[in-house]
């Protein structure tokens, strides 16, 4: 299966630069991918494609401050670190720009309290530093990091909450689960108020987010790993749905990672955590996941192939080039859409 088979054409314009206001206030696509049928609603409308039994999974990861901005000790230059995941200690995986200069044993200094040295290059481009600083890592990096946006979006995000999930718990990611933006606090209790369940997972986004696919056929692609946990409720929760026939939706693809490497048969699930670097993909089969909520992807992006995997390649493309015809916004701060095996008639 070849890269240029995900690829599609999507006008500047219709790349999101700024959040929807209220969250919930974003249009929704529905697909049937069973009877191929495509309708438009938007988010708050959710509820109607759901029922009571139904169990929501969503990641509750949250967004480090992970972007430093300091200077090369030896030279005074700018250096950007980027922080993707801590390795031990206070050794971190990283993204350094300019990375041609970054070479093991440089010092990159944040001003007084912070300073990290270059100690390795990793397999894909980025680089290990270890930090030293006196006081608590985790209060200094609140202070100096700034919360970090993919690189298509230029405005500047007045709330920095605004890209985090009202839901986001767990610490570490280095981007959002993009899928949860759009759900409410209200909006959460009036799905558990209709009976729908709630459950939730932990997988930080790492290097994968930011790594473009490089190889002409993707079946050769590597995936970054990436730390999850499924906690005993959830795995509990999710088993007693599928012991019912009821449905497993999960919120975004990273949700859809965790469910998927945490399962060793189909319908069964277990608490686990650890790394995961699965790759979905087109002929890949679904132990747990009935249905996903998700945003729209870059072209030649993983999660693209993700989507295509859970539906089908065409269908996938039919439905973004309507999108695309609708004015649908796209990508982090976009649009949703919702994949059905088909719809629920009520």
């Amino acid at each position: 299966m070849l890269l240029s088979d995900f690829d599609y054409n999507l006008p500047e314009e219709l790349i999101a630069q700024t959040p929807c206001e209220p969250r919930n206030h974003s249009r929704l696509m529905v697909l049937d991918k069973t009877a191929k049928t495509i309708e438009h609603h938007h988010f708050y409308d959710l509820k109607d494609q759901l029922v009571p039994g139904d169990t929501l999974i969503f990641n509750d990861t949250r967004v480090m401050p992970a972007r430093l901005i300091g200077h090369r000790e030896s030279t005074g230059g700018k250096v950007e670190v980027f922080l993707l995941r801590r390795i031990n200690g206070d050794e971190w995986e990283t993204l350094v720009k300019p990375g041609k200069k970054a070479l093991a044993g440089n010092i990159i200094s944040f001003g007084t309290e912070l300073s990290c040295e270059i100690m390795s290059h990793t397999d894909f481009g980025g680089r290990i530093v270890k930090f030293h600083y006196k006081g608590i890592f985790e209060e200094i990096l609140d202070r100096l990091g700034e919360t970090p946006l993919p690189p298509y979006i230029h405005e500047e995000l007045a709330d920095k909450e605004r890209y985090q999930t009202v839901y986001s718990k767990e610490k570490g990611s280095a981007a959002a689960p993009t899928a949860g933006l759009h759900f409410t606090t209200e909006m959460l209790e009036e799905l558990k108020a209709m009976g729908v369940n709630l459950g939730f997972v932990t997988l930080h986004v790492g290097l994968g987010t930011f790594r473009p696919v490089n190889v002409e056929k993707i079946e050769d692609h590597v995936m970054h790993k990436e730390y999850y946990c499924v906690p005993e409720a959830t795995a509990k929760l999710i088993c007693d749905t599928k012991a019912r026939g009821d449905r497993v939706i999960a919120v975004g693809t990273t949700s859809i990672r965790t469910l998927e490497s945490a399962s060793e048969r189909k319908g069964f699930i277990e608490a686990k955590s650890g790394w995961t670097e699965i790759f979905i993909y087109p002929g890949y089969e679904f132990k747990i996941v009935d249905a996903i909520i998700t945003n729209f992807h870059l072209p030649k992006s993983t999660l693209l192939m993700l989507i295509s995997a859970f539906s089908d390649k065409e269908f996938i493309l039919q439905a973004y080039e309507e999108a695309i015809k609708e004015k649908y916004r796209f990508f982090s701060f976009g649009d949703a859409m919702i994949i059905l095996n088909q719809k629920i008639k009520k």
